[in-house]
């Protein structure tokens, strides 16, 4: 991968060397295979945040409101992600997934959720009763349940990886450690200074994730969203144990775009318990005590933060006694799986949500894709962006095809 430009003009950048931005790149080379195209990132390798800290599930599609860009774009995203990961020898464990109603309070939400699942597309879902719970998981307990079978895990960032170096072959240069300075607009071209000098690009493509709007502002937008970020944490279970076999899900909060603690087989063997969500006091705080002043006091001047906060503040301290008590994050599993003990939780790892919140104070709870002539912004692409990763990558092509008067003789292949 190179340290610095090859060339100082191009057709087409991508600003963001994570899933999406390695999966959009990939989809505009197979639309413009003749354009000369360059992907930046700040760090040193891809798949350096988000993508290389998520649980890798993929999704099947169950949570996601009928006809938006989420329920679209994942359940497209699944069949894509799957075919190539087998075009790149890239391991999936399709173990599937039950979401359980631990009380009879649960079950209406949890009809909710089927419905929404089949009206997505979501293959093989099935409402299933407590008996056949634990032919599958037998040691969850839940009056009712339902199970996923198209759910499956996969390591994300070996498939960005994997998509970096078909990137590299097919003549896309990836510009790494190269962090956006500023930005301005000089006749047809966009003029971006990195830290590894200096480009020009007719069209930039920003999937900058945990600064997705800083990046927005630099280019010149005045996004309506920020984003606020929120550590999940996890616990790894101990070696060994047999309390889990797949993925054990809770019926989610609808007031929220987390789905609440669960256990979550990787696709190594290992097993995981988490995430919660609490808010972190650094885009890039992935321990408790890691705070950046200037990223807080941002948060804390936006008034939809504020807005947030006062809505939810009993929800966040709940998620910070959790974050700090071992025995609290315990018992919220216990729920799921009445056996678990406090023994059977080894410390674990964490990952950084990028969540847009909007000035009224609501989590946005869809993709977000600004389109501009000659930019386009992801200003909101959390779970399950990783799943839908491809399909993502596609629609932005798409759109961006449309909007220059491409011709396109066939859509992007998945394969």
């Amino acid at each position: 991968m190179d340290a610095t430009f090859q060339s100082g003009r191009f057709d087409i950048a991508v600003i963001g060397a994570g899933i999406v931005g390695l999966a959009t790149a990939r989809a505009l080379r197979l639309l413009r295979p003749a354009d000369r195209m360059v992907v930046l990132d700040k760090e040193p390798q891809v798949a350096a945040h988000q993508t290389g800290h998520n649980s890798g599930v993929i999704h099947a599609g169950i949570y996601y409101r009928p006809g938006s860009l989420k329920a679209q774009l994942c359940v497209s995203g699944v069949r894509q992600m799957k075919e190539f990961c087998a075009t790149h020898r890239i391991k999936v464990d399709e173990c599937g997934k039950v979401v359980v109603a631990t009380d009879e309070t649960e079950v209406p939400r949890l009809e909710d959720l089927f419905r929404r699942g089949v009206q997505n597309g979501v293959p093989g879902l099935r409402l299933i009763g407590p008996e056949e719970l634990r032919e599958i998981e037998p040691h969850a307990r839940g009056v009712k349940a339902i199970h996923s079978p198209a759910t499956a895990v996969v390591d994300f960032a070996e498939v960005a990886r994997a998509l970096a170096r078909e990137l590299e072959q097919h003549g896309v240069e990836l510009v790494l450690g190269a962090r956006l300075l500023q930005a301005c607009t000089d006749g047809t071209e966009l003029v971006l200074e990195t830290t590894k000098g200096t480009c020009r690009a007719r069209l930039v493509v920003a999937c900058a994730g945990l600064y997705a709007d800083h990046v927005a502002r630099l280019l010149g937008e005045r996004p309506a969203v920020q984003i606020v970020p929120f550590r999940g944490e996890y616990y790894q279970l101990r070696p060994g144990q047999s309390l889990v076999r797949a993925l054990i899900y809770p019926v989610p909060d609808p007031r929220f775009p987390f789905l609440g603690v669960h256990f979550t087989k990787r696709v190594s063997g290992d097993y995981e318990a988490g995430p919660n969500a609490v808010l972190a006091f650094a885009r890039e705080g992935y321990r408790f005590r890691q705070v950046r002043w200037d990223e807080l006091f941002e948060a804390l001047r936006f008034a939809g933060f504020r807005r947030m906060a006062q809505r939810y503040w009993r929800t966040g301290l709940a998620e910070i006694y959790r974050s700090l008590s071992k025995r609290a994050f315990c018992q919220a599993l216990r729920k799921l799986v009445p056996e678990l003990e406090l023994d059977d939780l080894l410390p674990g790892g964490a990952g950084v949500r990028a969540q847009a919140v909007a000035e009224d104070g609501s989590l946005v709870d869809d993709f977000v894709i600004l389109s501009r002539p000659n930019a386009v912004h992801v200003l909101n692409a959390p779970s399950p962006a990783a799943t839908a990763s491809l399909a993502i990558g596609n629609y932005i092509a798409e759109q961006i095809a449309a909007q220059q008067g491409w011709h396109v003789a066939s859509a992007p292949s998945a394969g």
